[in-house]
């Protein structure tokens, strides 16, 4: 135990006292002792700044490398359904969750006026038959004439103007009956389409699926003009769905067609479904300047749990490594911190009474060939030993290198 300080004042005194000799045997004495407590506390320092390792073993274990990403369920095929003509909706013939067949009837709008354009049509087409008709006689009449005045003119028995006169009167049926042609060909025409749009009226189904969404009730006024109003919603079976999720462009090139995922939803909480990639689409999209791609799932939905646009959370599997050596990623950032040593002076008393060391923690050692620098710790002391990292599930990461299964590798260091 360190002498205090009223007992080196006692001993300071007696040696005043006493003669020369006596005085220089307590100054040796108080000298002795002064030593003896400096190095007592250099010591305990010492011990006490020795460093602490956190250590774990190396072991081997599965690497398992995973994408997250996030996005929604949808169906495989999607429709909207909307009308091309405008008019009122006279009935409603399909409602939410129906199940419907393609060309099933899911509205119809009233068709008085349509009807009525189609007999207008008819009767147009008629009157232009009748026209035909009139003038083919009108061309058979004039040809005759044209014959016989041929025929009179050869003989000379009339005149040249009677000729023409036939000839131009032929010309003029030919020209009308082609005319009357044409006007059967408008009338038709016309007909196919007040035809069509009447059968327009009847707003029908274009897939098997289950209707989504209905935007159409009895008695609404459908303005079909610059944009057509959308209807129905419809969905393809509901048993085989799609998932859509947006990859960080950081990790898109580890993702490929055929990736097995596992995905959860909200609703059904500790509950994961598969997934396979079936599509990765080239076209970006950039949302506050973060680049994402999307890419599409293949779902199997034959027990109807899932529903379109829930959101989804996956785990996209891009690599494994079974059975390889790994450490957990705090080992591949350690290093041992650098000692830096603060003068405080030289002789006897720079070593009693110099200021505790300061250290730095470096960062750890890389080359260029992607090996680094792992800390073993062998015998009390910390040993560096060069590794090749490899895949890594973010929390370990397969090595391989002069490390075998068992060595105790340093993740922290702290001192007392």
């Amino acid at each position: 135990m360190p002498p205090s300080k009223s007992d080196i004042e006692s001993i300071v005194k007696t040696a005043g006292k006493g003669s020369p000799l006596k005085r220089r045997l307590v100054w040796l004495v108080v000298l002795v002792v002064l030593l003896g407590a400096g190095w007592t506390w250099w010591s305990a320092a010492s011990r006490q700044s020795l460093p602490v390792y956190a250590t774990e073993t190396v072991g081997r274990t599965d690497i398992v490398v995973q994408v997250t990403a996030t996005g929604t369920v949808q169906p495989t095929d999607q429709v909207e359904i909307s009308s091309e003509l405008s008019g009122t909706v006279r009935s409603v013939e399909a409602d939410f969750n129906d199940v419907v067949k393609k060309g099933q009837i899911l509205a119809r709008l009233d068709t008085d006026k349509l009807e009525a354009n189609v007999e207008l049509g008819q009767a147009s087409l008629t009157a232009s038959q009748a026209r035909l008709a009139e003038a083919t006689a009108t061309l058979n009449e004039t040809k005759d004439n044209y014959d016989r005045a041929v025929m009179l003119e050869q003989k000379k028995v009339t005149t040249l103007e009677g000729l023409l006169k036939a000839k131009a009167a032929h010309d003029r049926a030919k020209a009308a009956v082609k005319s009357a042609e044409a006007d059967i060909r408008v009338a038709e025409a016309n007909l196919r389409i007040n035809e069509a749009n009447l059968a327009k009226a009847c707003i029908c189904s274009s897939i098997d699926g289950v209707v989504l969404d209905r935007n159409v009730e009895v008695g609404q006024i459908v303005a079909s003009s610059l944009q057509a109003p959308v209807l129905f919603t419809l969905a393809a079976d509901l048993r085989k769905m799609e998932l859509r999720v947006d990859i960080d462009e950081a990790d898109i090139g580890k993702v490929k067609v055929g990736n097995a995922a596992m995905f959860s939803v909200e609703a059904y909480q500790g509950r994961s479904f598969p997934a396979v990639i079936s599509q990765l689409r080239y076209a970006p999209k950039t949302v506050d300047g973060v680049v994402t791609y999307e890419a599409i799932l293949s779902i199997d939905n034959a027990d109807m749990l899932l529903r379109p646009g829930m959101t989804a959370t996956a785990d996209i599997k891009v690599a494994e490594v079974k059975d390889t050596l790994a450490v957990s990623n705090a080992a591949l950032r350690f290093s041992p911190p650098a000692t830096t040593e603060n003068s405080g002076g030289s002789g006897l008393l720079g070593m009693i009474f110099r200021p505790p060391t300061r250290t730095a923690t470096p960062t750890p050692k890389l080359s260029t060939d992607g090996h680094r620098d792992i800390w073993l710790l062998k015998n009390g002391q910390a040993v560096a030993v060069s590794v090749m990292p490899g895949e890594s599930d973010g929390s370990k990461t397969a090595i391989t290198g002069d490390v075998k299964e068992g060595d105790l590798v340093i993740t922290d260091q702290t001192t007392p």
